[in-house]
């Protein structure tokens, strides 16, 4: 039989990432994030990452910068940024989204590596 562990993550125990997200349940292969109310601005510097993100838009607007190509993110709707793909997030409106990494972004330090040197953005 596979693992059977069963986790519970409450919203008022959830640790903090160095980047404002809140880190939600995860397991062995993928781990869950929160973004709450990200305000515009700038695009930050672009990141190519270890894993794989598929996300989730709650509520807002962002500009989802990724390999070249700019795809806007509305209440709804959903993304996938590759593994390794360099890309970044211009925030248009107060922006929250939910995400789910794979392998799990918060182990050997995945989540808070330094920005990509390849030209577009995280």
């Amino acid at each position: 039989m596979g693992d059977t562990s069963v986790k519970k993550v409450e919203a008022r125990h959830s640790p903090r990432g160095e980047m404002g997200q809140k880190y939600l349940a995860s397991g062995i292969r993928v781990s869950m994030r929160l973004w709450e109310d990200e305000q515009p601005g700038e695009p930050k510097p672009a990141v190519a990452r270890e894993y794989e993100t598929v996300g989730y838009v709650l509520k807002g607007r962002a500009e989802l910068h990724l390999e070249g190509q700019v795809l806007l993110l509305n209440p709804g709707d959903s993304w996938l940024v590759p593994r390794g793909a360099s890309h970044t997030y211009k925030i248009l409106e107060p922006f929250s989204a939910v995400e789910a990494t794979s392998p799990v972004a918060t182990v050997h330090g995945r989540d808070e590596e330094e920005p990509s040197k390849s030209p577009a953005r995280a």
